[in-house]
């Protein structure tokens, strides 16, 4: 997914499979596979360009982790939930802090 995030154009399994092997050994297949089922649970699309499937990610980053983070603290007791909420804002630096105070 990361790769697909950096990336401002979709990437093919080959190009997706050159970059990771570059790190370590890894089986084409593999990749295949993997990138295969992100489109199945949505997190990447894919279309069909000249014979192969060229992926890049449906939501930015921030999205799903946020998603992931609302996902954990959804189904519990408000006092956790807000506790949860609490650890990470007081985490953040002074610059977080600033940048988020101004977004929201």
């Amino acid at each position: 997914m990361e790769l697909l995030w950096e990336s401002d154009e979709p990437k093919s399994v080959a190009d997706v499979h050159a970059v990771l092997t570059a790190e370590r050994e890894l089986a084409y297949t593999t990749v295949m596979t993997v990138l295969d089922r992100l489109a199945k649970k949505d997190l990447v699309e894919r279309e069909l360009v000249n014979r192969a499937w060229q992926y890049r990610a449906r939501s930015p980053q921030g999205e799903v982790i946020a998603a992931e983070m609302l996902a954990m603290i959804e189904n519990v007791p408000t006092a956790v939930r807000l506790a949860a909420l609490r650890q990470v804002c007081s985490r953040l630096n002074e610059d977080e802090r600033t940048q988020l105070s101004s977004s929201i």
